[in-house]
């Protein structure tokens, strides 16, 4: 596949071998066996990879279709409000939101206005950039969490240092989601991080597919 036809189709199930090998892409496979193609991205190690989602490229019927998954996962806890993480968790918290019938969500980000405050942030890096930054909360949309049940959701959970940030944020201010939502968990290394956290956190996590860490074999990618 070219590098611009990833994540633009959702495909009939057994489309593709998930056991693989794999070259070029991994088919994720949602619940009800429909499969996604996601471009392979090597690791630094160059022994390992992960498959890659960038769910603000995806067609829009692609984006609906997750949203609508996650949301199906995410009505059982019986959610007041979504939390979105920036930056691509933002695109998929909007449309969760919109799918579990609220006129809004609220998002975090790390582009400091004037109004927010210091004590309300916390630092923050992801897999895919090695910029540290900061992540915020505007400190008047509290009286929107304060005593609801809240949804945190990203688009992909991976180290687990991107929904950690967001907990402590959150925590900070008293906050303490009901449930945490992303479309791909990818790998299990986040895991450790959740579980470091607090034990509660792993068990709280709901994800519309999940894909492993790949194993170099020659020319190919083993799961």
């Amino acid at each position: 596949m070219k590098p611009h036809e990833f994540w633009q189709d959702i495909h009939a199930p057994e489309s593709f071998d998930v056991a693989g090998p794999h070259a070029g892409f991994y088919p994720a496979v949602l619940d009800d066996g429909r499969q996604i193609c996601l471009p392979i991205r090597p690791l630094a190690d160059g022994e390992h990879a992960l498959a890659s989602l960038i769910v603000n490229q995806a067609a829009f019927p692609v984006l609906e279709a997750l949203a609508q998954d996650l949301a199906d996962k995410l009505k059982f806890f019986d959610v007041d409000v979504v939390v979105g993480l920036p930056t691509l968790g933002l695109t998929l918290a909007a449309e969760v939101a919109r799918r579990l019938g609220h006129s809004r969500y609220v998002p975090l980000g790390t582009s400091r206005k004037f109004w927010y405050l210091e004590e309300l942030s916390v630092p923050m890096s992801s897999i895919t950039t090695e910029q540290q930054k900061r992540l915020y909360i505007d400190p008047r949309m509290l009286p929107l969490l304060e005593g609801k049940r809240v949804a945190l959701v990203d688009d992909v959970i991976s180290s687990g240092t991107s929904i950690v940030a967001g907990l402590s944020l959150l925590s900070a201010s008293h906050i303490d989601p009901v449930v945490i939502g992303a479309a791909m968990l990818q790998s299990d290394r986040w895991r450790e991080k959740l579980q470091n956290f607090g034990a509660q956190w792993p068990g709280r996590v709901q994800g519309v597919f999940a894909t492993p860490l790949l194993k170099k074999a020659g020319d190919v990618w083993l799961s």
